[in-house]
């Protein structure tokens, strides 16, 4: 079984120019308010899909609020075959205090 790992902003935003996949996990409105440029939002309903069409080699990195939800996802893409998994420690709250031109709004 895998394991999940904890970056900080910095480490995030260099698996994403590489390509890594974001995903971020918090509530539709919020998502649209304001999230990190270039993620998908998922939730229960969305995730069969993503998890069909995944490239389960490629990183991905989850997001959250504050960092804390963010790794029972990991852990769950851990558990189910993601090869590199990571959690972004602070989560959304942080990324936008160190990257503000690294979010954008919209719906998903």
């Amino acid at each position: 079984m895998s394991e999940f790992h904890c970056i900080d902003p910095e480490q995030a935003l260099e698996l994403r120019q590489r390509g890594a996949t974001v995903v971020d996990i918090r509530d539709p409105h919020s998502y649209a308010t304001l999230h990190i440029a270039g993620s998908q939002r998922i939730d229960n309903q969305t995730l069969p899909d993503f998890m069909a069409q995944a490239d389960m080699d490629q990183p991905l990195v989850v997001v959250c609020y504050h960092g804390h939800s963010s790794q029972s996802a990991a852990a769950f893409f851990s558990q189910q075959g993601f090869s590199e998994v990571y959690s972004l420690d602070g989560g959304f709250e942080v990324w936008r205090s160190v990257y503000p031109d690294e979010t954008e709004s919209g719906s998903f």
